[in-house]
């Protein structure tokens, strides 16, 4: 995990849905991939490829999942937005610093108007 302040105000990094599926959901039982993909009717690669977090949990997934885990969609579909969100401000950190809010914006002008 990613430790340390982030532009999101965030302490760590979000765990990977991969991750939780594996540890949280998989491990316990001593569930393989191979187990879960027939379960769910989807294909070994598919799960591989979440688990070591090189896919994202799609809607449809998100679906699969709650359906043989007893979960809700939204559980798998939050855990990859929060995910998503962390990586993306990650990276464009230095682009958003740059764009100013509109209020804030709108603000100064209105207070640099008023000098005048």
């Amino acid at each position: 995990m990613k430790e340390g302040k982030s532009m999101a105000g965030l302490i760590r990094k979000p765990t990977h849905p991969g991750e939780i599926l594996k540890e949280d959901f998989m491990k316990p039982p001593g569930m393989t991939q191979s187990h879960l993909a027939k379960e769910i009717h989807t294909t070994f690669r598919m799960i591989n490829e979440i688990v070591n977090e090189k896919r994202n949990i799609s809607s449809e997934m998100a679906i699969r999942l709650s359906r043989y885990f007893g979960t809700s969609p939204e559980l798998w579909l939050n855990l990859q937005n929060q995910y998503d969100l962390y990586v993306v401000k990650e990276k464009k950190m230095n682009i958003l610093k740059e764009i100013k809010p509109l209020r804030a914006t709108k603000h100064k002008e209105e207070k640099a108007l008023r000098k005048d």
